[in-house]
């Protein structure tokens, strides 16, 4: 048995191994699989939330990081600058952030979360968590642990060498249409 699979709806089924299963060394199809089970699995959780997955990355960027301003923020998740504002624009109409001046340097804006994105987050990113357990449910305890240390540590260290890439851009064609 290969394991559970996840299909577009998230929904856990189990796949068996044999004959013209190929279960072994095909890395992108397996993060491919794994990409699209996610997607499946947390973008119906994020409702209403403005761009969905990436609203969620900026959102939690934004109440766990400490980005000075709009630009660095937009540079630290690889998105393009122009792109950012149009995000931020949204968030801040669903009053979930905010722009302020930067003590530092008034021609910058740092935006920072409003009470309401710190309570929305709070409750998004436990039903993310929950979906997260939900797909590695084949994996113990600390093998959850290990993988999410590795994965951080993988992702991390491309983001160093190709700081360009913007990671939603670079997963799109993988994910199935909206």
């Amino acid at each position: 048995m290969c394991g559970y699979y996840f299909g577009m709806s998230g929904m856990a089924s189990q796949r068996r191994s044999g004959p013209g299963v190929h279960t072994e060394g095909d890395f992108g199809w397996h993060l491919g699989v794994l990409l699209a089970a996610y997607h499946g699995s947390v973008s119906p959780l994020l409702g209403e939330l403005p761009h969905a997955t990436r609203g969620y990355q900026i959102l939690s960027t934004v109440v766990h990081g400490d980005q000075p301003t709009q630009a660095a923020l937009a540079a630290h998740l690889g998105i393009d600058r122009t792109v950012m504002t149009y995000l931020i624009d949204d968030l801040a109409k669903a009053g979930l952030v905010e722009r302020r001046l930067n003590p530092a340097d008034r021609r910058a804006r740092k935006i920072v979360v409003t009470p309401l994105g710190a309570k929305t987050l709070a409750e998004l990113e436990q039903r993310v968590r929950e979906a997260e357990e939900t797909l590695l449910a084949g994996l113990d305890d600390a093998q959850r642990a290990t993988f999410r240390d590795l994965l951080r540590h993988l992702a991390c260290g491309l983001r160093d060498i190709e700081p360009q890439v913007d990671p939603c851009t670079a997963a799109e064609h993988l994910l199935p249409p909206a």
